[in-house]
C-alpha cells in the first residue's frame, strides 16, 4: 500500500524539520562569513516590496539547476555541496520547500530565512 496523500501544510511542515531557519541578524552575519543568499522572490513582488541587499536573484523554476554544485547551469558561486545557502522568498513558505530541495541535492547548509527589504528608487 503506497504512502498516504499529504497536504501542502504537511509537506511545508516536513522541510521546516529538516531546515535550521535563521533570523535576519543571523542571515547577515551568515553572508558576511561567505554564505550566499538567495531571493526567489519574482520579479513583481521585488518590484512592489523592495530589494534584499546582497541577495543573488535566481527565479525558482531554476533554483535547483543554479545551485548544483554537479550542474552545467549552476552559478559561479556554487563550487561545492558545503557552500551555505539562504533562500528568502517573500513569507517563508516556498523558500523553506526550496531549501529543503536542496538539501535533497546534497546540500546541507541549505536553509530559509526572512529579511527585510529595501524600498526600491524610483529614478523619476
Amino acid at each position: 500500500m503506497g504512502e498516504a496523500n499529504k497536504s501542502i501544510d504537511d509537506l511545508l511542515d516536513d522541510a521546516r524539520r529538516t531546515l535550521q531557519r535563521v533570523t535576519p541578524q543571523d542571515a547577515a552575519a551568515a553572508v558576511a562569513r561567505g554564505a550566499l543568499l538567495v531571493d526567489t522572490r519574482p520579479v513583481a513582488q521585488r518590484e512592489r516590496d523592495g530589494e534584499i541587499p546582497g541577495a543573488l536573484i535566481v527565479d525558482r523554476n531554476v533554483l535547483e539547476w543554479r545551485l548544483d554544485p554537479a550542474s552545467a547551469h549552476r552559478l559561479p558561486e556554487m563550487h561545492d555541496h558545503d557552500a551555505r545557502v539562504i533562500v528568502v522568498c517573500n513569507e517563508g513558505f516556498a523558500s523553506s520547500l526550496a531549501a529543503a530541495t536542496l538539501q535533497q541535492l546534497g546540500l546541507r547548509n541549505a536553509t530559509a530565512a526572512g529579511l527585510p527589504v529595501r524600498a526600491r528608487t524610483s529614478s523619476c
